[in-house]
């Protein structure tokens, strides 16, 4: 007698198996895109922070030894002052707000839900850093950023 099918025993332990490999790959994506944010929000912070370089030393060879005012120009687009390619403010997951004229947030998408990191910018100094009030998972995200 020629078998023609699996029998139900066969079955199960391969569901039995999918299930066990389901169950450890699963968080390891959702930590990935959390990982895929902090990246990006690296490279934004990077290239915000040489761009008011840059800046100031445009303004250092007009005899102007301040750094920019201000990062955007209330065009709708985020940094257009420093960034020659600004970025658009969108809310959700991976995406920069401002929240004042010299305040922004960078809202990443964790296990625990939108958590959002902010950050100022001080004319003063030049400096683009996280602010104080950023505490636990927040603090912990914004060290990690700015690294």
């Amino acid at each position: 007698m020629r078998k023609n099918a699996f029998t139900l025993i066969e079955l199960i332990f391969v569901i039995v198996v999918l299930g066990i490999l389901a169950a450890v790959a699963l968080p390891r994506f959702g930590s990935t895109i959390t990982q895929a944010q902090i990246a990006s929000a690296q490279g934004d912070v990077a290239s915000i922070r040489a761009s008011i370089a840059s800046e100031r030393q445009k303004n250092l060879v007009q005899g102007d030894n301040s750094f920019p005012d201000l990062l955007d120009a209330n065009d709708g687009k985020l940094f257009s002052v420093v960034l020659l390619y600004p970025i658009s403010a969108q809310a959700g997951g991976g995406n920069w707000q401002q929240t004042a004229a010299k305040a922004y947030t960078y809202t990443l998408s964790t296990s625990g839900g939108d958590l959002p990191i902010a950050f100022t910018y001080d004319n003063s100094t030049g400096r683009f850093e996280c602010i104080n009030s950023n505490t636990g998972d927040k603090l912990t995200y914004c060290n990690r950023i700015t690294q």
